[in-house]
């Protein structure tokens, strides 16, 4: 039944945050209701504009919620229509506040955790970023760190613009770089170039047909590695080198400078590029894992401790009485921090961790289990190799055995581009004809 000022609970449910708000902070009563014309009662609710809501039939009786205000003025209404009602429960700060004032160390605490909320709520408590891949979050911490941006501190002394500046500048591998505060959090976004690049000042490359005409414009390629060139191609600069040549570390492959020429083919002067090209050097490598037969190993022996923690800040106490019995033991466990909300983090945290016993055993693998340990590390070594983007051309790998330990040697012969880029040093050529003219100019004066 629906009548003006009535609204039923099932087809309301969704209703104003604003007035469940309004209705708590006036107050408000679940009621029962039942006698000989309830439904009458509910019309004259309508009609004397009383309202009530979360209305449920349950056969014999209703049960709905109404007003403070309202319910005093049901009394006519349930006269009228012979119905009888009574308070279920009481909802709202008019029935909140009394209990607190008869609760005084409870209305103590509550006002003092509204003040440590408001006085919390200004700092930064938690750091997060997103989007990095190849810098990690302890190397940002860490430089967030010493530029003074670190948990704990003030919001109003994060100054955004010049940070997100900042973050750009010291890493050329991050090409975009965005920070926000979202309350007691502060979210840094970035991007990353895969391939950081240069220009004369060491921050962006030039465009294609883009020069300068000191040393400091140009950049040079030079060897990182002492090998063999197994392959070459030149987009920009002079090639130093030719595939099949041997090269030292350090040594010279691509020059910056370009010569341009005079008509009677020397050189008049250089223009100066950041040296671009692909270059594989294939050089030889070798390694050795050692690895012992005979081994510690832990023994639990069932025994833990459990330890309730809290922290505030930086610092954190056991909650557990006594001292860990054990000699030797692990500690593992987990700990949260206290977020309000999404992005509203507290400085205080809790946990549990413990504390198992153990003790050292010596034990010895076996021969299959030491097949599998130094398959286990050559593997790991071709993971890094592909990781790195090395190829192995040619290899060598045997593997010594022994009473008390094993031997893995490896000869490889790997190819990947081993290359530095450098500043170019090339001088420039005076300008021999312009200060011969200057000089004549001058003695006819």
């Amino acid at each position: 039944m629906k009548a003006y000022g009535i609204y039923d609970h099932q087809s309301e449910r969704h209703g104003s945050d604003m007035l469940h708000w309004m209705q708590y902070v006036k107050g408000y009563v679940s009621i029962k209701v039942w006698g000989y014309s309830t439904e009458r009662f509910l019309n004259l609710c309508g009609n004397h504009d009383i309202l009530v809501w979360d209305i449920e039939n349950h056969g014999d009786y209703y049960t709905m919620k109404v007003s403070v205000k309202g319910f005093f003025a049901l009394k006519t209404l349930l006269k009228k229509t012979g119905t009888r009602a009574s308070v279920l429960e009481r909802h709202g700060l008019p029935f909140f506040v009394p209990k607190i004032r008869r609760r005084k160390i409870f209305a103590a605490g509550l006002i003092l955790c509204l003040f440590f909320w408001l006085f919390t709520a200004r700092y930064i408590w938690d750091i997060q970023i997103e989007g990095n891949y190849s810098l990690t979050d302890d190397i940002l911490l860490d430089y967030l760190e010493s530029q003074g941006i670190h948990t704990a501190m003030e919001k109003e002394n994060v100054q955004i613009e010049k940070l997100e500046m900042q973050l750009r500048e010291e890493y050329d591998m991050i090409t975009w770089a965005s920070l926000k505060i979202e309350g007691t959090t502060l979210i840094i976004q970035i991007r990353e170039n895969e391939v950081p690049e240069y220009d004369s000042s060491g921050q962006s490359s030039l465009n294609d047909g883009e020069h300068a005409d000191s040393p400091a414009g140009g950049k040079d390629i030079v060897a990182a590695k002492d090998g063999v060139i197994v392959y070459m191609i030149t987009r920009k600069g002079t090639p130093e080198v030719a595939v099949g040549d041997t090269v030292e570390k350090g040594q010279l492959l691509v020059s910056g400078a370009v010569p341009v020429y005079n008509d009677d083919t020397t050189v008049r002067k250089y223009q100066y590029y950041e040296a671009d090209a692909d270059i594989l050097i294939a050089y030889d490598k070798s390694l050795f894992v050692e690895k012992q037969t005979v081994y510690q190993d832990k023994e639990y022996s069932g025994r833990e401790k459990k330890i309730l923690l809290f922290g505030f800040q930086d610092k954190e106490w056991n909650l557990s009485a006594g001292k860990i019995p054990y000699e030797i033991y692990d500690i593992s466990g987990e700990k949260k921090q206290v977020q309000l909300l999404d992005h509203l983090s507290l400085p205080v945290f809790y946990g549990t961790k413990y504390a198992k016993e153990y003790t050292l055993v010596e034990k010895e693998h076996t021969e299959e289990e030491m097949q599998q340990i130094m398959q286990a590390e050559w593997d790991k070594i071709l993971q890094t190799l592909e990781e790195k983007g090395v190829q192995i051309t040619r290899k060598n790998v045997t593997i010594n055995k022994g009473n008390d330990k094993w031997i893995l040697n490896i000869k490889m012969q790997l190819v990947e581009e081993a290359v530095s880029i450098v500043n170019n040093t090339t001088q420039q050529i005076p300008d021999v004809e312009n200060e011969a003219e200057s000089e004549t100019e001058v003695s006819e004066e």
